[in-house]
């Protein structure tokens, strides 16, 4: 990617969701990614993946896992621009 160059996020609103897998959670709160699904996504053993969660009403309706850097980066593109007119005045 060229310096300068804007990447876009692989998440956003336009986007359509689909269920890749359904995974049970055992006694002690583990679950296991398919590897079919970590594969297709990337994801290898340490890599870390940032728990979001979303409320509706008090009660948290959605859970996604995104890759840590990946939600890094889309944290420094949202407070990038607000921490620049922050250190301008």
């Amino acid at each position: 990617m060229a310096k300068g160059e804007k990447k876009e996020n692989c998440c956003s609103p336009a986007e359509c969701c689909k269920v890749e897998a359904m995974v049970s959670i055992d006694e002690r709160g583990q679950m296991v990614l398919p590897k079919e699904l970590r594969d297709k996504a990337g994801i290898h053993p340490g890599d870390k993946l940032a728990v979001v969660s979303m409320q509706k009403d008090g009660q948290t309706c959605c859970i996604s896992l995104i890759k840590a850097e990946t939600f890094s980066e889309m944290v420094k593109g949202m407070l990038g621009p607000m921490m620049e007119e922050v250190f301008k005045k």
